[in-house]
């Protein structure tokens, strides 16, 4: 299960994250990978903020190069989680052969 945390600037972070999720069920690690599309979509929804905060000259040169840094900080953790939760979901969702009965 993933957690979010809320700042107080209505940033969205993601803090908890199980990296073992052998003992999850199927529908665990779904829901992780639900979880984790919506942080993208948060993500994507903060950098188009940032962007048009800069166009309109809202926030300075250097407080837009600080906040990019962490988007692309926070992109890529979110871009390596959902590149487990694939892999994940394959385990899970993979069938050991049934043995044949001699």
């Amino acid at each position: 299960m993933l957690i979010f945390f809320k700042s107080p600037d209505d940033k969205k972070l993601m803090l908890v994250w199980p990296e073992d999720f052998s003992a999850c069920s199927l529908e665990e690690v779904i829901k992780s990978q639900t979880e984790n599309r919506a942080w993208s979509k948060e993500l994507r929804r903060r950098t188009d903020v940032l962007v048009n905060s800069r166009l309109a000259k809202n926030i300075s040169q250097d407080d837009y190069l600080a906040d990019r840094k962490l988007a692309h900080e926070e992109s890529a953790e979110c871009r390596r989680r959902a590149g487990i939760l694939d892999t994940q979901i394959i385990l899970h969702s993979a069938r050991p052969l049934p043995r044949e009965r001699e």
